[in-house]
């Protein structure tokens, strides 16, 4: 047997065979009603498969990306995808917080006070906020997104990091927090 002497690397793929695929029979069962309900619309849709994505992608030379892939889905590909200098948004769920009241300890006990304000003085955790310091050892100029603490003085985390303790009067919002965080990918050259 091959894998006689690697005892951790078979015991991994035996415990993976037993899993159970109840997830992927969900994905299965949906997909083609999904489809059908699409296509009810009247809109043009297109089903593909992973091999056609990925015959698409090779045959015009394409890294192995999801905002490419999403390009390479379908007959429909045309032979030559413009993507030279393309930036493609990424967008990652956040959230927007919990319900939980509370931290409990290990007996199900309260071990935190109840939450602060979800807004204060008009900003919420997870707005885009720009802020311009005139004074002080922070002065500069801040974007990026606020974490709102009750006393006033907010957390901005930038793309360089976080600052901490600016003062709501510097802050303006420039995008209000919608569970989402936008960011720039990497710009795509076929020379690299």
């Amino acid at each position: 047997m091959f894998l006689k002497k690697k005892p951790d690397r078979l015991h991994g793929i035996l415990a993976q065979a037993k899993r159970s695929l109840k997830d992927a029979a969900a994905v299965n069962a949906t997909r083609w009603i999904l489809f059908e309900r699409l296509k009810a619309t009247g809109l043009p849709v297109e089903v593909g498969s992973g091999g056609l994505t990925k015959f698409n992608r090779t045959t015009r030379n394409l890294p192995k990306t999801h905002w490419l892939d999403a390009a390479c889905v379908g007959k429909s590909t045309p032979e030559h995808l413009i993507t030279e200098g393309i930036v493609p948004l990424l967008i990652t769920a956040t959230g927007h917080g919990n319900r939980q009241m509370c931290l409990p300890d290990k007996y199900g006990f309260p071990r935190t006070s109840a939450k602060g304000a979800k807004k204060v003085k008009g900003f919420q955790t997870g707005d885009i906020v720009k802020a311009h310091v005139s004074k002080g050892k922070k002065r500069g100029t801040y974007l990026g997104r606020v974490a709102v603490r009750a006393r006033g003085f907010f957390n901005i985390t930038t793309a360089q990091g976080t600052i901490q303790g600016i003062s709501v009067q510097y802050c303006r919002i420039i995008h209000h927090g919608d569970g989402y965080r936008y960011e720039k990918g990497v710009r795509y050259s076929s020379h690299a």
